[in-house]
């Protein structure tokens, strides 16, 4: 019996380190990381998207992805044939978005963000306001991979663009109800993790170890 091939595409900026305690029964399954890379000027998230179908060498696999990993995914998986599309921590559709995001949309607040902030962490930890912020920075600067200017700009309007109007039911979403940039309170059909917040990649791996072989197979 051939191995089930799984894709893993981490959050926005994110290195596949963040995957890093994530387990599946090597007799199963086969787990394979993407990364991200630059994008071309302007570059539509499609066109990017089948850019990174590329990185795919094997048939029908299946494709996990988290936060804007989750979206990207999504559009991958319009691109090839794949065996499930996972989301983790993301939105399947524009109406999953909370009402902050939509209006840093509508009123394109998103082009005042200073991204060249990101690209220096240790600024960011030495003016981080509080303890939650500063743990949050110390996991920002441990599993940070592109910090180049293009990409983040680039980034974060594509998650505030991105325009999907229906939820593909095919994809299957697990979300935590702890989860502040996604609240789960505008989050349809999903599997909850309780306790979950929005890095729960990296502190509910446990319950994605038991769980997600499980949620593959079916």
């Amino acid at each position: 019996m051939s191995k089930i091939h799984v894709y893993f595409m981490p959050g926005l900026a994110a290195s596949p380190k963040i995957f890093e305690r994530i387990q599946l029964p090597e007799d199963t399954f086969e787990m394979h990381f993407l990364e991200w890379f630059l994008p071309e000027k302007n570059e539509p998230l499609e066109v990017y998207a089948k850019r990174m179908t590329a990185e795919i060498k094997h048939e029908n696999p299946v494709l996990i992805g988290v936060s804007f990993g989750g979206i990207l995914v999504q559009e991958m998986a319009e691109l090839i044939p794949v065996r499930k599309t996972i989301i983790i921590s993301s939105v399947k559709c524009r109406d999953e978005f909370p009402m902050l995001m939509k209006l840093a949309k509508n009123t394109k607040a998103y082009k005042l963000i200073p991204t060249r902030m990101f690209s220096n962490v240790e600024f960011l930890l030495k003016y981080g306001i509080g303890e939650k912020v500063k743990e949050r920075l110390e996991l920002y600067k441990m599993y940070l991979s592109v910090n180049d200017k293009k990409y983040l700009d680039w980034a974060i309007e594509h998650v505030l663009i991105w325009n999907r109007k229906k939820t593909d039911e095919k994809v299957v979403h697990i979300h935590g109800d702890a989860d502040d940039v996604f609240p789960i309170k505008n989050i349809k059909n999903c599997i909850v993790v309780k306790g979950g917040t929005h890095a729960m990649i990296l502190f509910k791996y446990k319950w994605m170890n038991e769980n997600l072989p499980g949620i593959i197979a079916e």
